[in-house]
């Protein structure tokens, strides 16, 4: 097997030590079903993750149970300290924990801890482009209180260049470690992936803060450009479990570390949590490249309408599916 340093200097395009994988199985997968994941499917991811080598673990979000009824969501859409340490404990380990707290839907003040007081590592604040000053705040609540933090900017696919490029001046100078770019659609093909992470490079690498990439599979590309974002320099990759996430799934986590060729990443506990853990809940969950899905990728529309179209009792027709979707409805 070759080492670390040979994999480098054989010039493999996707080795670089710097890059981070990010699983978010049981925070992008929640969406799927109101995070209502049982103890035994976080358990083993968390081991997966430790196992396999990956840097951080996005256990779910901490979002407020004002707006998300616990009658409605398990307890992963709020991700509270003692719900997190049934799982993980003290997590003696080098896997880092993360959070995600959506703009708006997090009581971010209160219900995030110091970090003395947590074993959560990063927080990871979501929001969209019109809600980028409170989404600086929470950044610098977290950061204040001890945690790393991104901002991962969603929709980037029906932002204005205008409006894209004052956000990441703002992100540039905030307290954020990185920025990711958020392909929340599924829109997006290489030759947009690669303008946009050079415009954030051009932004963040100044700074000396990390960019990152979060793709869906609408398109069957978000490996794709997965890669794509990381040849061009994202030091910060999303990936899940079989793919396990809203409609049509993430980057696959099995085809991101098996990418990388980085010997500190393990496929074997990954394959094994992909295969007994994963794909048993794919035909309760329906995640996945679907027709429905490539229509609401194609057109950039949000997969809310395939989604529900999915969830009909009786599946409809697609052409109809189609035809609504062009004429907006």
């Amino acid at each position: 097997m070759e080492t670390g340093d040979n994999l480098a200097d054989s010039g493999w395009v996707g080795y670089r030590p710097q890059i981070k994988v990010v699983d978010c199985t049981i925070r992008d997968g929640g969406l799927m079903n109101n995070s209502r994941f049982e103890d035994g499917v976080v358990g083993a991811v968390y081991r997966a993750c430790v196992q396999g080598g990956i840097d951080y673990m996005e256990i779910g979000y901490r979002n407020s149970r004002k707006i998300f009824s616990p009658d409605q969501y398990g307890a992963w859409r709020y991700s509270h300290e003692d719900d997190i340490r049934r799982i993980v404990g003290e997590n003696p380990t080098n896997l880092k924990l993360a959070v995600m707290a959506d703009a708006e839907k997090s009581d971010y003040r209160n219900e995030i801890p110091k970090k003395s007081e947590s074993v959560v590592d990063l927080v990871r604040v979501a929001c969209y482009i019109h809600q980028i000053p409170l989404a600086l705040d929470m950044v610098k609540d977290a950061h204040d209180k001890g945690y790393e933090t991104t901002v991962n900017l969603m929709a980037a696919s029906v932002i204005q260049e205008r409006e894209m490029d004052e956000a990441l001046a703002l992100i540039a100078n905030s307290e954020a470690r990185g920025v990711y770019l958020v392909d929340s659609f599924g829109h997006f093909y290489s030759e947009q992936v690669r303008c946009l992470i050079t415009k954030y490079m051009l932004f963040m690498r100044p700074a000396g803060k990390a960019v990152g990439i979060h793709a869906h599979n609408n398109l069957q590309l978000a490996f794709a450009n997965t890669i794509e974002a990381i040849v061009l320099g994202a030091n910060m990759a999303d990936a899940t479990m079989a793919g396990l996430g809203r409609g049509a799934g993430n980057c696959p986590m099995e085809l991101l570390i098996g990418f990388l060729h980085n010997p500190k990443y393990n496929l074997r506990p990954v394959l094994d949590c992909a295969e007994n853990r994963i794909e048993p809940m794919r035909k309760s969950l329906k995640w996945g490249f679907d027709l429905p899905y490539l229509i609401s990728g194609l057109l950039n529309r949000h997969p809310r309408l395939a989604i529900k179209f999915n969830e009909a009792p009786e599946r409809g027709d697609v052409l109809d599916f189609y035809d609504r979707a062009l004429a907006g409805e």
